[in-house]
């Protein structure tokens, strides 16, 4: 995987959670408003200081961590 600028982790913001170029916006934020049916253009009018690239790294690092992390699911 290449390496991802743009996403910072720091105990004192969000908790530590994975952010945005140090921003209080959350990875999980991002990825959460385009499950949501949000566009990425949606995203860049609601929060008007991430850019494009954020989104295409916040997916990039969403889609690493899914395969790192095992989530247990409803079996059907």
């Amino acid at each position: 995987m290449k390496n991802l600028e743009r996403i910072t982790l720091n105990l004192e913001i969000m908790g530590g959670k994975p952010c945005i170029r140090g921003l209080r916006m959350t990875v999980g934020t991002v990825i959460g408003l385009l499950a949501a049916g949000h566009t990425a253009e949606d995203v860049l009018r609601m929060y008007p200081y991430l850019q494009q690239e954020d989104i295409m790294e916040a997916l990039s690092y969403a889609a690493w961590r899914s395969e790192e992390i095992e989530v247990p699911l409803a079996s059907v």
